[in-house]
């Protein structure tokens, strides 16, 4: 029970990320690669949902990732719609070799936006940029739309693992920057106002400015820590 114990106390943020874009853009592959360091050139669309989960040391944190891979194709959007619930990261892939799946973005993040409870970290990932002589949208275009979403921004290949681990990186790092600075700004405001935590509960800051009492963060919280 003791080494349990310890097993657990490693473990200081859980956070859920899912891989959305249309079908055969190689979100699969993208996990397979980071998760695996594998590839498969003839793999099938993905039914359903599945996940895997991987480990990360930010500042001295151990960050759990679990990366939920939802499938593209249509028919199956109503049944993974209920995974982008609780989600915190989000990686939003395109295939460079066909425009369809770029032009698809602005459906995905409405989509994304709908379905999740909270502000997701978001990066877009122009994928197979492998296939240079098959390319149909640019390095600029991809650019120019996260500019004016907000969003981050990668090229990567999962064939030959071009930039695929730090798309993943980015977005987890970019999720413990936001928690950490609203811990640190809990703690200031706990410092400031001592006076209305006399009955020992913790303030969190919310995105919207308002404030939760930590069992109410439990209730609804995206990470563990």
């Amino acid at each position: 029970m003791a080494l349990h114990s310890e097993e657990e106390k490693k473990e200081d943020y859980l956070f859920k990320i899912v891989l959305i874009g249309d079908s055969a853009v190689g979100k699969s592959n993208l996990l397979a690669r980071f998760a695996r360091d594998e590839f498969y050139p003839n793999s099938k669309s993905t039914i359903g949902v599945e996940f895997q989960t991987q480990k990360m040391d930010i500042n001295g944190k151990e960050v759990k990732a679990q990366i939920w891979d939802t499938a593209g194709q249509e028919r199956f959007r109503a049944v993974t719609s209920a995974y982008y619930r609780g989600a915190v990261g989000a990686l939003l892939v395109y295939d460079i070799s066909r425009r369809l799946t770029f032009d698809s973005i602005g459906r995905w993040l409405n989509e994304l936006t709908t379905h999740s409870d909270m502000n997701v970290v978001t990066i877009l990932v122009g994928n197979k940029s492998d296939l240079k002589d098959a390319r149909e949208v640019t390095t600029a275009e991809g650019k120019a739309l996260v500019e004016a979403k907000g969003l981050f921004f990668i090229e990567t290949s999962a064939l030959d693992s071009s930039n695929v681990a730090s798309a993943f990186q980015t977005v987890v790092k970019e999720i413990y920057n936001i928690l950490s600075r609203k811990v640190i700004q809990s703690q200031e405001l706990q410092k400031k106002d001592s006076g209305r935590l006399a009955n020992g509960k913790t303030v969190v800051l919310q995105a919207d400015g308002n404030q939760e009492t930590d069992s109410e963060k439990k209730k609804g919280g995206c990470c563990s820590s």
